[in-house]
């Protein structure tokens, strides 16, 4: 398409999750609260982590990096989705929302890898309990992490470079409340094909990695539960993967029911309702699953706060 004639976007607008002046408010606080337990939780576990010698396992390993992607990931976007809620037009520079696209990108790709690296510790764990320490090293858990973090990487570079490509002439207000990659691409004046293929590749690697290592991992620790014979054993074997269980079904149910739907301006307003589950309730969740149902945690939180006591 020719831009010669057409002013380029410079900013752009956030239509948010709603349009309707009286739910605005309401909204607000709403979704302040579930900001403000989603900090104060996944801090808490991070900083119980780190005080708590007994946590220095690589389950909680995992769950504290687990617990500061939640805290970033949701710090991305929150506090503009928070102004959206009380301003009468929320505006966005380019920069700023490419920027958000690629933070949005880095921290959702990580959490996935994350959940991924913990459904393989808790299998290693029920399955070859004898052989934990050594399979489930140091240096085993920092290259999980590490390769987590490097596919988070390379998705959101590939994303943002992507989008970086496109222009953006008239149009400049997004249907949803952050930068994502669908409401991006339906404001464009040029082609997207680069975009919706490296989207699909992307996409397509996410499944073929997390997806069949989940998978096998809970089947092999679905049948070594079934095995044991004691209903104590078995029940305190599914007591410590229950959690990853729910946390797991959250995040992935809610992406797929976003991005495995057609991108047309009439699912959008669906998408947006959606989404609000794995940015918003899934960070929000996490600390509160793995608090609750955690013996260990609930040991960690008394002796901490008794420790602060004296």
């Amino acid at each position: 398409m020719d831009t010669g004639n057409v002013s380029l976007v410079t900013e752009f607008i956030l239509v948010g999750l709603t349009e309707q002046p009286n739910l605005q408010m309401p909204l607000f606080f709403v979704f302040l609260a579930m900001y403000v337990v989603t900090v104060l939780g996944n801090l808490g576990l991070i900083i119980l982590v780190l005080l708590n010698s007994h946590l220095h396992t690589p389950m909680y390993f995992f769950l504290f990096n687990l617990s500061f992607i939640d805290f970033c990931y949701s710090s991305v976007f929150t506090p503009k989705m928070l102004m959206n809620f009380i301003l009468r037009k929320n505006i966005i520079s380019y920069m700023q929302c490419m920027t958000q696209l690629y933070f949005f990108c880095f921290f959702v790709v990580s959490e996935c890898y994350v959940l991924t690296s913990m459904a393989y510790d808790r299998y290693v764990a029920i399955c070859n309990p004898l052989l934990y320490n050594v399979v489930m090293s140091h240096e085993v858990c920092l290259n999980l992490m590490l390769g987590s973090y490097l596919m988070a990487f390379s998705d959101a570079v590939a994303h943002t470079a992507c989008m970086l490509r496109l222009t953006f002439c008239d149009a400049n207000i997004i249907n949803h409340y952050f930068c994502d990659i669908l409401p991006l691409l339906q404001l464009s004046c040029t082609s997207t094909y680069v975009n919706k293929l490296v989207a699909y590749v992307v996409v397509i690697i996410n499944i073929i990695i997390p997806t069949p290592t989940i998978f096998i991992s809970y089947s092999l620790i679905l049948s070594s539960i079934f095995r044991i014979s004691s209903s104590k054993g078995r029940s305190k074997a599914f007591s410590t993967c229950s959690s990853h269980i729910i946390a797991v079904s959250l995040f992935f149910g809610s992406g797929a029911l976003v991005y495995f739907k057609p991108s047309s301006a009439v699912s959008m307003d669906g998408a947006k309702i959606t989404s609000v589950f794995y940015t918003n309730v899934v960070p929000m969740m996490n600390p509160l699953i793995y608090s609750l149902r955690n013996k260990d945690v609930k040991v960690a939180l008394r002796k901490t706060l008794t420790r602060w006591k004296v």
